[in-house]
């Protein structure tokens, strides 16, 4: 007798927990939602502002070509970020970033920004000849004004005219 009681007793415990299971993911009024989010895509209006409010970056006086944008993923946003300025000043922006690694020529076959700049209409830095690069982790090199960022990647592309493109990305 007392076998055939734990059977019953089972099947009352996984129905019961069955039922829990189903009543939690039902919406208050019996409808099923589905989360329809199809990831990455561009945050709306955002742009070069977002990324320098993020990056806690300074773009220099005089830049030009100043854009920007936020892509959305499914865990973190990456903020893109690009102008056109002087060397000496592009430089300073790399320094600013407090990397443990000099900027230097690199065969760089994808970064953080994958093809997020050809969304912005430039050439992506790791298909530019002589690209220079590097990347820190704010934390990890005590830069407590950028706490807040995971990782930053700066690209320097040198033109002839004594300008520079320069490109960040941050997550």
């Amino acid at each position: 007798m007392r076998h055939a009681w734990e059977r019953y007793a089972v099947r009352v415990f996984v129905a019961s927990f069955a039922v829990l299971l189903l009543a939690g993911c039902s919406s208050a009024d019996g409808k099923r939602e589905v989360r329809r989010d199809s990831f990455p895509y561009w945050e709306k209006d955002a742009g070069a502002s977002q990324a320098v409010e993020f990056m806690r970056v300074q773009v220099p006086k005089g830049a030009v070509e100043v854009k920007g944008a936020v892509r959305v993923q499914p865990q973190e946003r990456v903020y893109l970020l690009s102008f056109l300025t002087e060397e000496k000043a592009a430089e300073a922006v790399a320094d600013d970033l407090r990397s443990d690694y000099p900027l230097k020529v690199t065969n760089v076959s994808s970064s953080l920004s994958d093809d997020g700049f050809a969304h912005l209409d430039l050439v992506l830095p790791h298909e530019i000849r002589d690209v220079r690069s590097t990347s820190v982790c704010p934390p990890c090199v005590g830069d407590k004004r950028r706490r807040h960022v995971q990782g930053i990647e700066i690209h320097i592309e040198d033109r002839a005219d004594g300008r520079a493109r320069v490109y960040l990305t941050a997550y």
